[in-house]
């Protein structure tokens, strides 16, 4: 059983047991529970935290934990309905409306139920986080001598250094700002390049949290189509000079949702047609350190081969690790670089010192390429188990490509498919799914769903989850799109 469902289970019965003890009375010792439930001392410590967070009760740090007193004040209903005026009224008042939308990323963000098998999840599982070795180069970062002390505003010198000789080209240190993430540096990025009102051009279909950053900052997406070689060129040459924009972005390695990779004559392709229209290009490469163990050699970045500062490099730490290890960067030449580090400044300041230790701690140890080699391994396999169920289980759905990178698959509904009614009669069976509407900037071709391997315990798990995903498709799709 995961981690979290002991916690939820142990906290709940608990929380049903609080009436057997009197406000201030002991609960049993940590010690007890443990025994009792059969589960681990950090279960019982999280499940205690967590009633102590609803103020059911209040621990003794060497006393142990005891029934809260029950609260008497109710604090007051207030009256919030004046913010939908003054919200509207900002509204109406911009040119292109700042809407921030997270629905698209709470899916792949929030826990699903107790039970629930997480097929949308949008980080590894935590049998393949290298817990240990994360746990051990805390550890030495903590010890380091000034860890807890103020970092510099562009990151530490030697995790900036790592960085450029990942990036590989003419990529130096000083052209590289280490940033809280992934999602922070796109943030940064796109509020750099584009002013609010701005389209900018992203592929279709694409990563929901870009989309949500440019919609929150004022901007037009607008969609550029891809095939199986990645966004294609001609068509972005068109929408550069219809619209005028001055910014694509692009994930020109195992693409999210596609898992796609850029062709090797569209990538000098798409650098040449945004110079042209003096336009940059942002290039989110998150897949990188999630390629497959028969993706064989990987293309370099778009940026390494980019004297003239027209690519933006965006990578992270994060995907590759767990979606607490919060470290990424970003790579930029020229004037430009100036601009997102003031952004990044007068946002964030700067990630937190110890947090960069633990990240250069993490990648200079022997632990990152055997953590690196076994997610390889472990992701061929789990696709492979997930395309292997899917095709005779669930033959109306459709499977246009198997990517040798990224931790899902990203199938096609038949034509005419409510696709809420399947995300939705999933989760009734007990499996959930990644809707494909929020990837797409405008009207979709299809209904499609995107299908974690990654945020599962195994293969045993996969089958059991396309078990009850044909479940739902039996119950939702046309009875057409399944054989006699």
């Amino acid at each position: 059983m995961y981690e979290r469902s002991s916690v939820v289970q142990l906290a709940s019965s608990l929380r049903s047991e609080l009436n057997r003890y009197s406000p201030g009375g002991k609960l049993p010792s940590s010690r007890a529970l443990v025994e009792r439930y059969r589960v681990s001392p950090v279960t019982v410590s999280r499940a205690l935290a967590q009633l102590a967070a609803e103020g059911l009760v209040v621990t003794r740090p060497g006393a142990g934990a005891f029934r809260a007193q029950p609260r008497t004040d109710v604090p007051a209903t207030g009256d919030t309905s004046w913010q939908e005026v003054t919200l509207s009224a900002d509204a109406a008042e911009e040119r292109v409306p700042r809407a921030v939308e997270a629905a698209g990323l709470l899916v792949t963000l929030a826990a699903p139920p107790t039970g629930v098998i997480e097929f949308n999840g949008g980080y590894l599982h935590p049998s393949l986080q290298p817990e240990r070795a994360m746990a051990a180069a805390l550890a030495r970062a903590g010890r380091r001598p000034g860890a807890w002390g103020r970092p510099p505003v562009d990151g530490l010198p030697e995790l900036r250094e790592w960085f450029a000789r990942e990036i590989g080209g003419t990529v130096t240190a000083a052209e590289v700002l280490v940033t809280a993430g992934g999602q922070s540096a796109l943030t940064t990025a796109l509020r750099a390049l584009a002013p609010p009102g701005a389209p900018v051009l992203v592929e279709s279909p694409t990563y929901p949290g870009m989309l949500a950053i440019a919609r929150a900052s004022g901007l037009r997406p607008v969609p550029v189509p891809a095939d199986a070689d990645g966004v294609r060129t001609d068509l972005l040459a068109a929408a550069f000079r219809a619209t005028g924009a001055r910014l694509f972005v692009c994930q020109p390695l195992f693409q999210n949702p596609t898992g796609a990779v850029l062709a090797a004559d569209r990538r000098a392709e798409v650098v040449r047609i945004a110079r042209e229209a003096g336009a940059f290009v942002v290039e989110d490469d998150f897949a990188r350190r999630l390629a497959h163990e028969d993706a064989g050699p990987l293309p370099r970045p778009l940026a390494a081969d980019d004297p003239d500062g027209v690519v933006v490099h965006v990578c992270s730490l994060t995907k590759a690790t767990s979606p607490s290890l919060r470290v990424g960067a970003l790579a930029a030449r020229g004037p430009v670089l100036e601009r997102l580090r003031s952004i990044q400044v007068v946002d964030s300041f700067f990630v937190p010192r110890p947090l960069q230790e633990a990240a250069l701690e993490l990648v200079g140890s022997p632990a990152w390429s055997r953590h690196l080699r076994t997610v390889a391994a472990e992701l061929k396999n789990r696709r492979d188990a997930l395309a292997a169920a899917l095709r005779p289980a669930i033959p109306a759905l459709t499977l246009p490509r198997i990517p040798s990178g990224g931790h899902h698959l990203w199938v096609r509904l038949p034509d005419g498919s409510d696709e809420a009614a399947v995300v939705a009669g999933a989760l009734r069976a007990g499996v959930a799914v990644a809707p494909g509407r929020p990837y797409f900037s405008a009207e979709p071709p299809a209904g499609h769903l995107r299908l974690s391997f990654a945020a599962v315990a195994g293969s045993a798990e996969i089958a059991e989850g396309v078990r009850r995903l044909q479940i739902a498709c039996t119950q939702t799709l046309r009875p057409a799109s399944f054989p006699s």
